[in-house]
């Protein structure tokens, strides 16, 4: 003890192990239940907290040691033990207040900032691009943790062991880029676990009406309509979530690549009515199928992107104009906003290049356009210039098309991946590409559908658009 309080050094050793004791206690209980906060705490509980009490194990010694050599050299002399043992009183009841304070205010106020979504995207530089895609709809309002984190003690246990690895990866530079989905690092966690807590496979959704808007690549950029009636149903009552995940259904495939994009084995199981098929693409042999990973499907593998969707440039235009973003009256304006963000640019030339190629184009294709409608011109650069940058990062290699979405099969494979009429069964059964299975078609691509008309809907959609 009189050694210990000699020399400052193995005082501060001793400062740091009960500094970093202390938090340890005041943070660790408060995870340790059915669900975690936030899978990055695991930073703090088993990576920083750590190091800061080996730390202080190893001044300590060092501090004794020190100690002994100026007190052998004549430079101290020894401490009597009633000195001693005030010092060590006073540097107690000094640490209990310090570790009072800094366990309810800064450990409580650096793991509430650790479970926000702020935290997860922006302070990690390699999450950019699923940080933005997570600020759109539906679901910008859900922590990360929700879907990305299973409940209870192994959920727990893994998400700290995956933030740690994680650190380890930025530390290093060693994470990949582009940062790979869950389901391709095969990291997925059940959608039982996490989609199916707040989504039930059980509920029947009536009928939905979706209206896309598309444009043509004309001087007046004609705008189109497809009307879909989407028969979403569920449970017992068919259509596409009961069809796919109905009271007795089971469905497994093998997938040929990591984002399984290529699917050429598919069981259909219905433990209720007791039929089974198997159904093999045409250009699929048995035998390699079998070396194939298999999965039991579930809701994330058509809804693949809930809270990270990534557009694609037609698309983006498309959704653009028909709210008002872009306005319509600029001519060519679909087909040339669509080439500019489609084109290369290093990571912080479009701030510059968009806006500017843009406003070149109509000052030298349509002088008279860009004197009369200049601010229109400049809100529409600026509005690709969003586009862009929510879809495309450079220095993490995320461009147009890297995150495939497989719902719907108009931009990527999705449905068709297995409805494509060429899985069979060995009796020559096929996994159907009716259209009529999945909705009914009302309108298709035309210029002033009818049905709009009726509902009433026709004029409310055309007053978003900007002339």
């Amino acid at each position: 003890m009189v050694l210990l309080t000699s020399h400052w050094i193995s005082m501060l050793g001793a400062a740091l192990v009960t500094l970093a004791g202390s938090s340890w206690l005041f943070v660790l209980p408060a995870h340790i239940r059915g669900h975690v906060d936030n899978p990055y705490i695991g930073l703090l509980i088993f990576v920083i907290i750590p190091v800061v009490f080996f730390a202080g194990l190893a001044l300590i010694p060092v501090g004794i040691m020190l100690a002994k050599r100026r007190i052998a050299a004549g430079l101290a002399v020894v401490q009597d033990r009633k000195t001693a043992w005030r010092r060590v009183a006073v540097f107690f009841v000094v640490m209990t207040a310090l570790n009072v304070i800094i366990g309810s205010q800064g450990s409580y106020r650096a793991v509430q900032h650790m479970e926000t979504v702020q935290f997860c995207g922006q302070t990690c530089h390699v999450m950019k691009p699923e940080f933005t895609a997570h600020q759109m709809a539906p679901h910008q309002k859900v922590a990360c943790v929700d879907c990305h984190v299973a409940p209870g003690a192994s959920g727990w246990v893994k998400s700290k062991m995956a933030g740690t690895r994680q650190l380890m990866g930025v530390v290093f530079n060693t994470y990949p880029r582009p940062i790979e989905s869950a389901m391709e690092s095969d990291r997925l966690t059940p959608s039982a676990e996490t989609c199916e807590q707040c989504h039930a496979r059980e509920k029947f959704t009536g009928p939905r009406l979706r209206i896309i808007a598309k444009y043509k690549d004309d001087e007046s950029n004609t705008p189109t309509q497809t009307v879909l009636m989407m028969l979403v149903g569920g449970g017992r009552y068919g259509g596409i979530h009961g069809i796919h995940l109905g009271p007795g259904v089971h469905m497994r495939y093998a997938a040929a690549d990591n984002k399984r994009q290529n699917i050429p084995w598919v069981e259909y199981r219905n433990a209720d009515t007791g039929v089974t098929r198997t159904y093999l693409a045409t250009d699929a042999k048995p035998d390699s199928v079998h070396s194939l990973p298999v999965f039991e499907m579930q809701c994330v593998d058509c809804h693949n992107r809930p809270a990270h969707a990534f557009e694609v440039p037609d698309r983006a235009v498309d959704d653009a104009l028909a709210t008002g973003q872009l306005s319509s009256g600029l001519p060519f304006l679909k087909k040339t906003a669509a080439a500019m963000i489609k084109a290369d640019y290093k990571t912080e030339e479009a701030e510059q290049k968009i806006p500017a190629s843009l406003a070149s184009f109509y000052r030298q294709k349509y002088p008279d356009v860009y004197g009369k409608r200049g601010a229109d011109i400049q809100t529409a650069g600026q509005a690709l210039l969003v586009i862009y940058k929510r879809n495309v990062f450079p220095d993490l290699k995320v461009t147009w098309g890297t995150y495939p979405n497989n719902l719907g099969h108009t931009d990527y494979p999705g449905c068709f991946r297995c409805h494509d009429d060429s899985h069979a069964t060995a009796d020559k059964k096929t996994i159907t590409q009716d259209c009529s299975a999945c909705h009914q078609a009302l309108a298709v691509e035309e210029t002033s559908p009818e049905i709009l008309k009726t509902l009433g809907m026709a004029e409310r959609i055309a007053s978003l658009q900007k002339q």
